[in-house]
């Protein structure tokens, strides 16, 4: 869904109106001003939230490319409550209506007699979203719910004066404790506890706008497999809908692939079928890994998706790179007495981890080293003194400063190395057949976790690239071998 979709979902109602007053006039003055606004429409809403039929409809037939996308190589997809990230002139709007909407139910209430307009309004709202979250095996439940929900009947009551407001809200409260998640239980029993009748069924809005997303994200969940599917298809279509506008749509994703194109892989290849795939599996395996060095930028065409994604892996691997060569300099030149303390290893990754967030580029990493070395020494120092363990000699301390300096070099031994590990073991998860466990590399056992949650969210990138692109990226080297065949010898301009 875009922006202005997303915006429009949760306004109440249209923000020109007023819009050009927010900045000059007081608080006061644009709740009334929206106040009139809203006495001014026929069948004026509470506050908007999006619906679970909007949410869903993004994913439905897939039309929304970038969402599907989203489900399909995050497992851990979920739907959050939109517009809280929502600044600005957009953001005043929203609160002042709202704002409006439960201040004029709350006059209204207080009349004598009450007027029910809002109410009524209120109350055939919270009915519709009712119905929406009732699960159709549900049956009794929402018959009950049409039954005591019944609008005419409450606008007789209303007309009648004999209106509960009170007794509906607890009667909606109970149906909400029976078909919410266990999460939302606790904020139901808050509200049951509520006296204010406008608060507690603002709480109610609040709660079952909470209740859409859980079914939404449950509903996703429970479709994330043909979701998947889908997507692969939705995007092969849309893929070559591009190419057919484009000249040349793949001119980058042909250079990605071929960079690693060398006589040795030409004079093993064969006109069958078979070795072109398999030379396009392992010129594959050594392009995806590229996209997680530093400095490297994913702009083939058919990486687009996913670009941000991968730029914060490209990230995450080398601050764990970065994180695990310090910590083998740090034992080798520190000596035995820090050796197998875990509480300093975590200490380390903590503090690094914060200050290597900003990192993104080798001259990003020049930046932060000397502070990276500071908080080094502080850590160590703290626990030598903590386990009653000399301080460092000066000579000790001054080849440990060095070293750790010279991280900033991508060709440095330690630095070398860890890279090299890290990448010949995502090379193997990428190129295995088999779903075999693989061991860690030496060196990285203190940083496990992390290594293990970088390689699964490569490997579900390389995997659904791979199903969407796969005939691309064969008939690339594929046409390559032939032109190499032809006796013309590719160029990078020509790839």
């Amino acid at each position: 869904m875009n922006g202005e979709d997303d915006q429009k979902s949760n306004e109440a109602g249209p923000s020109v109106e007023y819009s050009s007053q927010v900045s000059t006039e007081s608080d006061d003055e644009n709740l009334k001003r929206a106040k009139n606004f809203m006495l001014g429409i026929t069948g004026a809403s509470p506050p908007k939230y999006v619906s679970l039929e909007e949410i869903m409809k993004a994913t439905d037939g897939l039309k929304n490319m970038a969402l599907a996308h989203e489900i399909a190589v995050d497992k851990n997809f979920k739907l959050e409550k939109l517009g809280v990230d929502e600044i600005g002139l957009h953001k005043q709007v929203k609160e002042i209506i709202h704002k409006a909407f439960w201040s004029l139910l709350e006059e209204q209430l207080a009349e004598d007699p009450p007027n029910y307009i809002q109410a009524l309004v209120l109350l055939k709202e919270i009915k519709g979203t009712l119905d929406e979250l009732v699960l159709p095996h549900h049956k009794k439940i929402r018959e009950n719910i049409n039954e005591v929900l019944d609008v005419d009947l409450i606008k007789q009551q209303a007309e009648n004066g004999v209106l509960d407001f009170q007794h509906y809200a607890h009667y909606v409260m109970n149906i909400m404790s029976k078909i919410c998640a266990p999460v939302r239980d606790d904020r139901i029993k808050e509200l049951r506890q509520c006296t204010d009748v406008v608060e507690t069924f603002r709480g109610i809005m609040e709660v079952l706008q909470l209740m859409r997303l859980d079914l939404a994200n449950f509903t996703i969940t429970m479709m994330r497999p043909n979701i998947v599917a889908s997507s692969i298809e939705y995007e092969k279509t849309k893929f070559a809908e591009f190419l057919k506008i484009q000249s040349d749509g793949l001119r980058y994703t042909r250079v990605w692939i071929l960079k690693h194109l060398n006589e040795k892989k030409i004079e093993t290849a064969t006109n069958d079928p078979n070795s072109i795939k398999q030379i396009t599996h392992c010129l594959l395996a050594e392009a995806y890994l590229d996209l997680l060095q530093f400095d490297f930028t994913p702009n083939a065409e058919t990486l687009m998706l996913d670009q941000g994604r991968l730029l914060e892996l490209r990230d995450k691997t080398n601050r764990m790179s970065i994180i695990s060569s310090v910590l083998l300099l740090v034992n080798n030149i520190a000596g035995p007495a820090i050796h197998g303390i875990s509480s300093f290893k975590k200490q380390i990754k903590d503090h690094l981890n914060v200050i290597l967030e900003s990192v993104h580029s080798n001259k990003d990493l020049e930046t932060v080293m000397p502070n990276v070395l500071l908080q080094v020494k502080a850590d160590l120092k703290a626990t030598l003194e903590e386990i009653g363990a000399p301080s460092m000699p000066p000579e000790t301390e001054t080849i440990l400063d060095g070293q750790i300096l010279d991280l900033v070099n991508p060709e440095h031994k330690i630095r070398y190395l860890v890279n090299l590990r890290i990448r010949q073991f995502l090379e193997k998860l990428i190129l295995s057949q088999s779903a075999a466990p693989q061991q860690i590399p030496p060196g990285l056992s203190s940083l496990q976790e992390e290594l293990a949650s970088i390689s699964a969210q490569f490997l579900i990138l390389v995997s659904h690239n791979r199903s969407v692109f796969g005939d691309y990226y064969q008939d690339i080297v594929a046409e390559a071998l032939r032109q190499t065949e032809n006796g013309k010898t590719l160029t990078m301009d020509e790839t």
